[in-house]
């Protein structure tokens, strides 16, 4: 398989989720822009080569990299004007940086671009907003742009996370190949709570560890909610969520400090709660990705409970590429297939 990188610039990088998987789907970031400074903090502790640049995405001029070629242009655009754990006032937040992302598109000329957003971004109220994104991109000269709502529990992550996905691509062709990913995880598979997070939660010598992850943590978690930069974080969300929690036989009412886990007397039915490293589990992060040893708990927590998912993002990411690159992907699928074998 070729081992060609493919270009990209990302905006709004927050604790890397998109941008490592991204990475991981064969792409090479020329540069990432983080604004709030704990997960500026969180990128600049695992920058494996990568240019981050702590500032407002409207204050980046991007004109540097027109004559780059720039294969993808990608950002995790604040959710606030959409979620419904805000106003959703829409176009009309002062927080809204969609029109930053198009700056963007319209000063790289990448070859495509990958937005992502919370899922309220594809309620009815927001179809004008949408299609009012999708008319400017076409009028930038991009083919078609489409919106998906996808679900990290279809690729591997254990809580279901559906999440607004924009994609469009400049050159028809690419257009024409390019193919939303199958699940990896289809429902009757999906990884539990109990399946992720066993080893974590048995780390100090829990002897209900077990019984824990294989009759009551048995479904995937509720989504995450890491807050804003000026709210939330201190729990694992809405009143639903933590009652879903409970269920789990976790107790969302707060997070435990770094490192604690259930110790050897912990009785056997009392919920216990995450911390930061097994919230990172359920969001799709690896466990060599810094975050607790960069950040106190809430902070920690706050710039990886809205990040986009990892192997979400390679799944796209991947079927990006695949458009863009044809011969990789046959090679890709071809080897694919001998592993299978």
């Amino acid at each position: 398989m070729t081992s060609r990188s493919l270009t990209s610039i990302e905006i709004c990088a927050g604790a890397g989720g998109q941008a490592l998987g991204l990475e991981q789907a064969g792409f090479e970031h020329k540069l990432l822009v983080e604004y709030w400074k704990p997960a500026y903090q969180i990128l600049e502790a695992n920058e494996p080569g990568w240019r981050v640049e702590r500032k407002d995405v409207r204050d980046v001029d991007f004109t540097e990299f027109s004559s780059h070629d720039i294969d993808l242009v990608a950002g995790g655009v604040p959710c606030t004007p959409a979620s419904k754990a805000g106003k959703q006032l829409g176009a009309s937040d002062s927080r809204n940086l969609w029109p930053e992302a198009i700056r963007m598109v319209e000063e790289v000329r990448p070859r495509a671009a990958m937005f992502e957003n919370v899922r309220g971004l594809m309620d009815d109220k927001f179809t004008g907003w949408r299609q009012e994104t999708i008319n400017r991109l076409e009028e930038l000269g991009y083919k078609n742009p489409v919106w998906k709502l996808v679900y990290a529990a279809d690729f591997g992550v254990p809580q279901l996370r559906p999440r607004s996905v924009l994609v469009a691509f400049r050159d028809a062709g690419d257009r024409d190949r390019f193919e939303w990913p199958e699940p990896v995880t289809p429902s009757a598979a999906r990884i539990t709570v109990g399946e992720a997070l066993k080893d974590l939660v048995a780390a100090k010598g829990w002897e209900g560890a077990e019984r824990w992850a294989t009759q009551v943590a048995t479904t995937i978690a509720p989504t995450l909610v890491g807050g804003s930069e000026k709210h939330g974080g201190a729990d694992l969300g809405p009143t639903r969520a933590k009652a879903q929690w409970l269920r789990l036989g976790v107790d969302g009412l707060g997070l435990a400090n770094h490192g604690v886990a259930p110790g050897p007397d912990w009785p056997e039915d009392k919920p216990f709660k995450l911390n930061v490293r097994m919230a990172a589990r359920i969001q799709g992060f690896p466990d060599t990705w810094k975050i607790d040893e960069v950040l106190l708990k809430t902070n920690a927590y706050k710039t990886m409970g809205n990040a986009f998912p990892p192997p979400v993002a390679r799944a796209v990411g991947r079927a990006i590429r695949d458009a863009l690159e044809p011969g990789w992907a046959l090679d890709r699928v071809g080897a694919e297939k001998e592993d299978a074998a």
